[in-house]
């Protein structure tokens, strides 16, 4: 049995962590002064809020730091099947994209990840078919580079269908005033930080008092790398929700935490207790919750790349 210094989720606080059945186990209780101390920090697995699950070897993610993945496009038969995993696994299920939008033109998409909605009864067609596949949230594609996107009324209406079953929309949101289009009709979180054009400071005061966005800063390069950075930066600083995700399945990247991620979210100005709010950690109180331990840290300088799984001889 040893004291611990444990992040909640929020911010820090001290407990107790012991061997259960042979598992180590946190509890939420104040230690005693003579209780031995752990040189190190603990906190919960991680999550990747972007992911694709049938792009890679999911296998992989048993072996991480990550405790919580959010698959943000996939077939939602095969994604439900894949949920049953040790890594908590929430999916959106299909893209719901308009007819010929994208990704239902891309190679990569596996069978069955998208659907095209004409109309509304089609767009109520696919919500009720992603809330009963288990669905958390609802992904939509609002891609105007790369072909025709939702009509203002049609994705307005998705919106308010997935806001019926208590989910909220995820927009992938691309192309010269996407970010603010979909935000302005009611897209509670974005799926990309805005990359392809830098928004206007009023509008990222606006999109911080209403929107959530998901990093994913590691996939670009040069200019766009450059814009995404600035304006999570002032996102960040305004106050806005900023999520670690990183589009895992979009190129070779690791089945884990992603450094490159972690260091442009760092470039953003996302460091120490709000990095780690942006990592999500699993709740590290729930029997369930494999602990991940930062050996050595403190409060101060913990930091999430140093983690590794807390064992019972780490007590």
């Amino acid at each position: 049995m040893r004291a611990a210094t444990f992040f909640d989720g929020i911010d820090w606080r001290d407990g107790v962590v012991e061997l259960v059945d042979g598992r180590v186990r946190l509890r939420n209780e104040a230690p005693s002064e003579s209780l031995p101390r752990l040189d190190g920090v603990v906190v919960g697995g991680f999550t990747d809020h972007h992911v694709h699950l049938q792009l890679v070897d999911h296998a992989q993610l048993a072996g991480s730091r990550l405790g919580r993945v959010v698959d943000l496009g996939g077939n939602p038969d095969v994604v439900r099947r894949l949920a049953e995993h040790p890594v908590r696994v929430e999916y959106a299920g299909a893209f719901l994209t308009a007819p010929g939008g994208y990704p239902s033109d891309r190679s990569w998409a596996p069978e069955g990840s998208v659907r095209e909605i004409a109309d509304a009864d089609a767009a109520a067609a696919a919500v009720t078919e992603m809330a009963t596949a288990g669905a958390s949230c609802i992904k939509v594609t609002s891609n105007g580079v790369a072909g025709p996107v939702l009509s203002n009324s049609l994705l307005r209406t998705v919106v308010e269908l997935a806001a019926d079953r208590g989910l909220l929309v995820v927009a992938h949101a691309e192309g010269t005033g996407e970010a603010e289009r979909a935000v302005g009709l009611g897209a509670a979180r974005l799926a990309h930080a805005p990359f392809s054009e830098r928004l206007a400071d009023a509008e990222i005061e606006r999109q911080a008092a209403s929107a959530s966005w998901i990093s994913t800063l590691a996939i670009h390069d040069g200019p766009e790398r450059e814009v995404a950075i600035d304006n999570v930066r002032r996102f960040h600083t305004a106050g806005g929700t900023v999520l670690y995700g990183t589009d895992l399945g979009n190129g070779p990247m690791p089945v884990d935490l992603n450094p490159r991620e972690i260091a442009a979210l760092r470039e953003a100005g996302l460091d120490g207790a709000a990095l780690l709010r942006a990592l999500a950690p699993v709740d590290p109180l729930d029997p369930a919750t494999a602990l991940l331990f930062l050996p050595g840290g403190t409060p101060a300088s913990a930091d999430p790349l140093d983690a590794r799984p807390l064992t019972p001889d780490d007590l």
